[in-house]
């Protein structure tokens, strides 16, 4: 089974917005997928895939606790040699992350196994390069079934963040394989299916409650960060430096803007686009100066949020540099859309009517932080970004293919 790539260092901000949005709705379709399956192996093969893609570990896996061996059994995963998924033992003692993490009933990370003194590295681990985990308990009402872990063999820091992500993952498939148990058993009643379905979509309940908890300290966090680029500029006797703190914190601002208008939209998965960007476009008019004016037309169609947080992102950077740089006199209209083309893509046009960009400007070798900020959400994006002569003006042109629900990574 394919696995991702090892986590990265560090994220932007947009990527960690993005990053969180897609554990969502991993998570999401998880509880879905454990709502209508009645096949336990693919209910625990469903989850390590699950649990590796959301915090891009590369390595994940189950561990089922055998009370008369008081050891777990790998009883599923991704990223591990033949042999080892289904037969593997492992043990459950205090001295081991998953063995303390069971018997305190406590989810565990170790960032560094090898120098972690309250655990042993152990010798599964060892053997396929592992240095870091990250564990939490299985259990549901009245189960206690074992251990969700994600590994890296990568330097990697997991964070609060996503040990989040792994309880409530954890949490749903205590509950399926509870309510798996329960259909299993034949003495189970029509009156404990419903309860236990109801508890599963409690647990949902609490993931969606989680993440939102996580969305509201990221936008506090983008808040504290625009205040202090405030503050920093205020300080600050160069013109230059201002400018640039300036610019900073109007971006930090529109991404918890952006933030901010899914949450309360309840957009987790997919996006209505015409809406979201209508809505970001008005947000414009409200900044412009006098004399501007900002027109827009957008195709009304779905795509996801992942897709449409770094399109909103360029188009608000395209639209502040043409308000600042296109009509240096005062007065003049900005139009932006998204259509769809002949092939299938959809295009983004942003243009105005202005004075143009300067003769011999190199916009994909220029060392302008916009340009590079621009350049690098096209790439988010999946197109590949062109600038036109508007006569008069400069026309931006983005085509990229939509992504919709349907696209599972």
């Amino acid at each position: 089974m394919a696995v991702e790539a090892s986590r990265p260092d560090h994220r932007t901000g947009p990527e960690e917005l993005a990053h969180r949005l897609r554990q969502q709705k991993l998570a999401a379709d998880f509880g879905h997928f454990a709502l209508q399956t009645h096949n336990m192996q693919a209910l625990l093969d469903e989850a390590t895939r699950v649990c590796a893609l959301g915090l891009s570990s590369g390595y994940s896996k189950v561990l089922e606790y055998l009370p008369n061996e008081d050891q777990f059994i790998i009883r599923a995963g991704v990223g591990w040699k033949p042999g080892i998924v289904g037969h593997a033992r492992a043990g459950a003692d205090l001295n081991s992350p998953a063995g303390y993490a069971y018997q305190m009933d406590v989810p565990v990370i170790s960032n560094d196994l090898d120098r972690d003194d309250r655990f042993r590295n152990p010798r599964i681990m060892r053997e396929h390069g592992i240095s870091g985990a990250i564990n939490a308990p299985i259990h549901g009402k009245n189960l206690r079934y074992g251990i969700l872990e994600a590994d890296s063999s990568t330097p990697c820091k997991f964070e609060e963040a996503d040990l989040s992500f792994l309880e409530g993952l954890a949490n749903l498939l205590g509950v399926a394989l509870e309510r798996q148990r329960a259909e299993d058993s034949s003495q189970a009643k029509e009156v404990r299916l419903m309860e236990s379905e109801a508890r599963l979509k409690q647990a949902m309940a609490h993931q969606q409650v989680l993440t939102r908890e996580i969305s509201h300290r990221v936008k506090n966090s983008l808040a504290m960060v625009a205040s202090l680029l405030n503050i920093q500029g205020r300080m600050s006797t160069e013109p230059e430096v201002q400018r640039a703190l300036s610019d900073a914190q109007t971006r930090i601002h529109t991404i918890a803007q952006v933030h901010d208008r899914l949450w309360r939209n309840n957009e987790v998965q997919t996006v209505d686009l015409a809406e979201f960007m209508s809505e970001l476009c008005e947000q414009f008019k409200q900044t412009a100066q006098p004399g501007n004016t900002i027109e827009y037309d957008f195709l009304p169609i779905t795509v996801q949020t992942d897709q449409a947080v770094p399109l909103g992102l360029l188009t608000n950077e395209l639209v502040t540099n043409a308000l600042k740089y296109a009509y240096p006199e005062g007065q003049g209209v900005i139009s932006i859309s998204i259509r769809q083309t002949d092939h299938g893509h959809l295009r983004l046009e942003v243009s105005d009517s202005g004075v143009g960009l300067p003769d011999g400007f190199d916009t994909a070798s220029s060392k302008s932080l916009g340009m590079k900020v621009i350049n690098s959400f096209s790439r988010q994006i999946g197109g590949r970004p062109a600038w036109e002569d508007a006569n008069p003006g400069t026309m931006f042109l983005l085509d990229f293919f939509p992504q919709d629900n349907s696209d599972r990574s």
